[in-house]
């Protein structure tokens, strides 16, 4: 596992081809192949950028440790990593990788990897302009931490247009450089290429990859004119087209992908463009990351795009399902509600299927169990949260074990020594985890108990335990991580380590002797401080001291202030750093080489981790649900054929609300498909869309939903058409924007998906806006989705004549008397109600208590009263219609209930008797047949 390859800079090494390293600040596209550039210099390589909150080997945060100094090695007490050494010293050593593959060049036509330039990662990461985060490198470690960066952008993806009459046959590849999984996709798409726009904004990527071929300037195809449209802010990069070859990435497949996940091959082996898609994308991030894959080492899989439900990324914007639109800081969106993981990996799952629902009853029926237990079973639920809340970032632990550095470099070292420690804690947690399971009854639950039978949990540890100290665990604190780092492998394994770590210790114990005689010295309070940047530095905190003449005696230099605290050091104890540092560097390097021993002894059995990374981030998520039930009376949903929802409330309005918001019921089903609603400005349409969306959300993720009860269909896709804001970047005022989320609507919806219209057609006058109001519903009342329409056009409730499975609805509003005014005012109720609001002129009201001119208001009223008298005609039904309406609804009433009904015999005699009384109530004289009266 641990070989290392032969370094890039190496003779026969490829060489680079890139437009420049400046180039890289003018923008986020690059464009790979097509001319030579110089080799990128030493320094810009040497400047690394890190992530804020993921603990990295190379790059930790300045975070200090002010106790006093262990003289020994502590027996625990780890940090996130440390950064030692100068990072330019062996940055210098490493030459950009320089890969020549431009069409002129003929000397490199044999090499086998894409024309890409990237600063080797061993020298640190060069930061591009247009990433909102950078790529994750190899040395960092899979620290607790990391749960702040947990959805920072680390996702590559190569997407591929097959061409000629394989157009619109997209394949795509993605991985996660925080998980060694790759995932990989086929499909048709339509022309609009709502199916690719939608995977890629929930894979919310890093990188895209795509073909030179596909952007030839003034000849670039609609789908990358599309993806680069969409993605303004992803950084794109092209590679020749002949490195997307499907044979090279069915080769790539069978060497890297593990046993447990082998079948893939018999998924993809026709699917030739997801195959092209992977081929590319390996090759480009083994360069990236300056390392390999090891064989048999990453977990592969297809996904179909009919697994989960659609749901578009302006709908997850209107839905606020991940960004509140007021302040994308803020917790108050669907996620915030749920999301009380305890893992960065169960913060992943959880953001990936609020985004991609499930559609498969029967999973979604599992996961309801287990919340079900969770909830009834207090000692399972708090016992199973004390455990995984130990567990750190497993999938990023499990990916840079499967790697191997292409350099062997301080960095990488320390990395693995690390990573190994984490290991090791990690399958320390195996054992609680499966005592918490043990008396578990849900299938799920068993399931993954039986999942941590596997012996290679115990196999793996016992040969970890041969080699490293017992005490040896993650911890939180720099300095402490740092001695757990040295003091790893047991003793008198390599006496020459034993001998480094002797003069290590000697070294701190000196430090510490030397502070102590400084602060004798001079009569002050000092103490030794750590911290990954500056290594052992002097703390003096001014609290009821008084420095001579305000100052520090002058053998003190690089003094900093921050409140009552200062911070300095001195030339001695910077020598003495730098003795620690090399000291250093020769213990990490002999316990390197244990270490490489070590794992090339355990690999065969580490895919076990695969399946633990698995199961500790689902059973995550489905604690964070059940914890979310504890905090609200949420309900089981039950999935049948329709969409009933008794005093259901919105989820995130109860989380910012003082009190519970109020609650509203929904029914919707085959016969009664389509809702419009009206009601006054402010009365409540546009959160009771998103109540109804969010909610269908949540139960199909698994979760339980607030209501008192409900029950759903479940939805393929969900769309919505909410906002009302103009879009500047693509020149589209707020009708235009309207009819592009409506065109996509039309152009995407089938019978089973639920759609959310708020208010179509106001961006334009009123006859055209009742106009494209009219067709637009006409076309959706073809299909069975289920469809909520508000509206403030009332003309638009008359359709109800024509079509039988349109249902009026309204917000109720009272009418209170203001004393001090002497009018009216409205008092919203935030009720739903049958039948078309009764209240008119209700935007001259609202326009009356502004602040807006009295005779302005006046005018108003005059103006709409005679408009109203020419052009509203009231449509009438007659008693024909009402009674074929009713023959309709009491048609679909009787075939729901022969689908859904799980009354006894009785019960349901007693149902249809009351059903038959009610409709006959509804038409006591039905209009005698002529033929019967005539016999």
């Amino acid at each position: 596992m641990l070989r290392p390859e032969t370094s890039s800079t190496s003779p026969s090494a490829p060489a680079a081809s890139l437009s420049s390293v400046e180039a890289r600040s003018q923008g986020p596209h690059y464009n790979f192949g097509l001319r030579e550039t110089p080799q990128i210099r030493p320094s810009a390589q040497a400047s690394a950028s890190y992530p804020p909150g993921v603990s990295g080997i190379a790059g930790d945060r300045s975070s200090s440790s002010s106790s006093s100094l262990p003289p020994h090695p502590p027996s625990s007490q780890p940090a996130q990593g440390s950064s030692f050494g100068n990072k330019r010293s062996y940055a210098q050593n490493i030459t950009a990788s320089s890969f020549t593959f431009g069409t002129s060049s003929s000397s490199v036509r044999d090499t086998n990897y894409p024309q890409i330039v990237k600063t080797p990662l061993s020298a640190g990461n060069l930061q591009r302009s247009g990433y909102r985060s950078w790529t994750p490198q190899m040395g960092y470690s899979a620290t607790s931490s990391s749960a702040v960066s947990a959805h920072s952008p680390s996702v590559i993806v190569a997407v591929v247009e097959g061409r000629g009459l394989a157009r619109g046959e997209i394949g795509m590849a993605s991985i996660d450089l925080k998980s060694p999984q790759i995932i990989l996709s086929q499909f048709a798409d339509n022309t609009t290429y709502a199916k690719v726009i939608t995977k890629l904004k929930i894979l919310s990527p890093l990188e895209i990859i795509m073909s030179n071929t596909a952007c030839v300037v003034g000849n670039s195809t609609k789908l990358f004119t599309l993806i680069t449209e969409n993605f303004k802010n992803v950084t794109f990069t092209t590679i020749q087209r002949k490195y997307f070859n499907e044979t090279k990435g069915l080769e790539y497949i069978e060497q890297l992908c593990i046993a447990e996940f082998s079948t893939v091959l018999m998924e993809v082996q026709s699917k030739y463009y997801c195959l092209a898609a992977i081929a590319a994308l390996l090759k480009y991030v083994e360069f990236i990351q300056n390392s390999v894959y090891a064989p048999k080492s990453l977990k592969i899989c297809f996904q179909g795009s009919e697994q989960t439900a659609m749901i578009d990324s302006s709908s997850a914007q209107n839905l606020e399902l991940l960004i509140n639109n007021q302040d994308c800081r803020s917790n108050h969106t669907l996620f915030g509600v749920l999301n009380y993981t305890k893992t960065p990996g169960g913060s992943r799952r959880l953001r990936s299927n609020i985004l991609e629902p499930l559609v498969d009853i029967e999973t979604i029926t599992m996961r309801l169990d287990c919340v079900q237990e969770l909830l009834q079973d207090e000692e399972l639920f708090f016992g199973l949260q004390s455990v995984i809340s130990r567990f750190l970032d497993t999938e990023q632990l499990l990916s840079v074990l499967v790697q191997i550095p292409k350099q062997d470099t301080v960095n990488a070292a320390e990395s693995k020594i690390t990573n190994l420690i984490y290991l090791k804690h990690t399958l320390e947690l195996v054992d609680p985890l499966k005592i918490a399971l043990k008396n578990c009854n849900t299938p799920l639950l068993r399931a993954y108990y039986g999942s941590l039978e596997d012996k290679r949990f115990g196999i793996i540890l016992e040969k970890i335990k041969t080699v490293i100290n017992d005490d040896a665990r993650y911890m939180k604190g720099c300095l402490n991580m740092r001695t757990q780092k040295c003091y790893a492998v047991k003793s008198n394994i390599n006496e020459f380590l034993d001998i480094a770590r002797r003069t290590y210790t000697e070294i701190v114990d000196d430090i510490a002797g030397m502070i102590t005689q400084l602060a004798e010295k001079y009569s002050l309070p000092l103490r030794t401080s750590f911290s990954s940047a500056r290594g052992f530095f002097i703390q003096m905190s001014t609290d009821c001291t008084t420095l001579p003449s305000d100052q520090l005696p002058s053998e003190f230099i690089k003094i900093s202030k921050v409140k009552n605290s200062y911070s300095f050091t001195s030339a001695d104890l910077i020598k003495m750093n730098e003795r620690c540092q090399e000291s250093l560097r020769e213990i990490y390097h002999m316990t390197y080489m244990i270490v490489c021993k070590l794992l090339s002894e355990i690999y065969e059995h580490i895919h076990c981790l695969y399946k633990l990374s698995d199961t500790v981030s689902m059973l995550d998520m489905l604690l964070s649900f059940a914890h979310a039930c504890t905090l609200s009376d949420y309900v089981r949903p039950e999935f049948t054929d329709t969409l009933a929802i008794k005093q259901g409330w919105h989820p995130i309005l109860e989380k910012i609300s003082v009190e519970k918001p109020v609650a509203n019921n929904t029914y919707i089903t085959e016969g009664s498909n389509f809702l419009i609603i009206t009601g006054p400005n402010m009365s409540g349409k546009s959160t009771y869309l998103k109540q109804i969306a969010l909610c269908q959300i949540m139960a199909q993720i698994g979760s339980y939903v607030p209501a008192e009860y409900s029950s759903f269909r479940i939805a393929e896709q969900i769309f919505t058409r909410i906002s009302t804001d103009d879009d500047i970047e693509t020149n589209s005022s707020t009708f235009m924007k309207e009819m592009k989320e409506i065109a996509y609507i039309l152009h995407n919806a089938n019978d089973k998906s639920l759609i959310l219209i708020d208010e179509l057609g106001r961006g334009t006058n009123t006859e055209e806006g009742i106009g494209i109001c009219y067709a637009v519903c006409e076309y959706l009342l073809s299909l069975k989705a289920f469809t909520l329409f508000t509206t403030h056009f009332l003309e638009l409730c008359q359709i109800d004549v024509l079509y039988p499975n349109v249902e009026n609805m309204h917000f109720e509003v009272q009418h209170v008397k203001n004393t001090s005014r002497n009018r009216d005012a409205i008092l919203y109720t935030y009720k739903l109600s049958k039948g078309l609001t009764e209240e008119k002129n209700y935007g001259l009201k609202a326009a009356e208590v502004s602040s807006l001119p009295p005779s302005i208001v006046l005018d108003a009223k005059e103006i709409t009263t005679q408009i109203t008298r020419k052009i509203l005609q009231n449509q009438r039904s007659t008693p024909e219609m009402e009674r074929q309406r009713a023959v309709y609804r009491l048609a679909s009433r009787l075939v729901q209930t022969a689908r859904n009904s799980k009354l006894d015999p009785d019960s349901l005699r007693i149902y249809l008797s009351n059903l038959r009384r009610k409709y006959e109530a509804y038409f006591p004289n039905p209009e005698p047949d002529p033929g019967k009266t005539e016999g």
